[in-house]
């Protein structure tokens, strides 16, 4: 009865040790993770100035079409 619970204990201690690696494995993939939100979260922010200055440009360019009638009607 000696030898089972010996080869029980062995792995659950094997199974333990195997959860502590998965808890490191997952915390570095949390941290990775959030920088790539942070980094998604600034590239939206880019994205949204450069649509903006888009728009100005579109709006600016449809002004000087008017002024100069290259428009049609």
């Amino acid at each position: 009865m000696a030898d089972k619970d010996n080869i029980v204990l062995e792995h659950l201690r094997h199974i333990r040790s195997a959860v502590d690696g998965l808890r490191v494995d997952m915390s570095e993939v949390k941290q990775h993770i959030g920088a790539l939100e942070t980094e998604v979260a600034q590239v939206n922010v880019r994205l949204a100035e450069v649509s903006n200055r888009v728009d100005r440009l579109a709006n600016r360019v449809e002004r000087i079409e008017r002024r100069l009638d290259l428009t049609e009607a």
